[in-house]
């Protein structure tokens, strides 16, 4: 594929899940959130400085996190979308959000730079699907492809989807960073041949 039809194939992949996503119940997201906010818990415990995002009410954890993460102990760093900036920017969660950027909730702590995302042992990634090789399918923004490059090697890279959204494969990019954990409300913690 060119790199071309790999970006088309990729957007609309990514608005076919985007619709299945809309198109789930509240019951069955809610049941969703309890048994990865639970995954996650058990498979981050022991983490000191993680870097995390709080999911969109379509997204798998909403509603639970990253409230949950306060369990762990670990500070948690959560990412600001500032208006101009391709990047993204941190903050400490100190439990307080207000709606920015994209309608997305980000954290009223303390703003640190582009560069803080290197200090967290572990980054909770959002995703729209996630290939058995690694491959993370994001939201399309590609603030994240661009975030990772500043975590540090060796950092557990963790993406959250439904069931049905951890795929056999998925079309990639020479810039894509594959994550080494996925996890999803049935399966939970798996880890993937980019997390030995």
């Amino acid at each position: 594929m060119t790199p071309d039809e790999v970006g088309a194939a990729k957007a609309d992949l990514r608005s076919r899940l985007r619709e299945q996503r809309r198109a789930r119940s509240a019951a069955e997201r809610a049941t969703a959130a309890a048994a990865v906010t639970s995954a996650l818990l058990r498979g981050l415990a022991g983490v000191r400085t993680m870097a995390a995002f709080a999911p969109d009410e379509f997204e798998p954890g909403h509603g639970r996190l990253p409230a949950a993460f306060t369990q762990l102990g670990a500070r948690v760093l959560l990412p600001v979308v500032s208006d101009g900036s391709p990047e993204l920017r941190w903050a400490v969660d100190t439990g307080r959000l207000a709606p920015g950027r994209f309608g997305l909730l980000e954290p009223l702590g303390p703003r640190l730079g582009t560069t803080a995302i290197g200090a967290a042992d572990a980054v909770v990634v959002p995703a729209v699907a996630v290939d058995r090789s690694g491959v993370r399918l994001g939201r399309g923004g590609g603030f994240y492809d661009r975030a990772l490059v500043h975590a540090r090697p060796g950092a557990l890279l963790v993406a959250v989807v439904y069931d049905d959204e951890f795929v056999a494969e998925l079309p990639a990019e020479p810039h894509d960073r594959r994550v080494g954990v996925v996890v999803t409300p049935t399966g939970g913690w798996q880890v993937l041949p980019a997390g030995l």
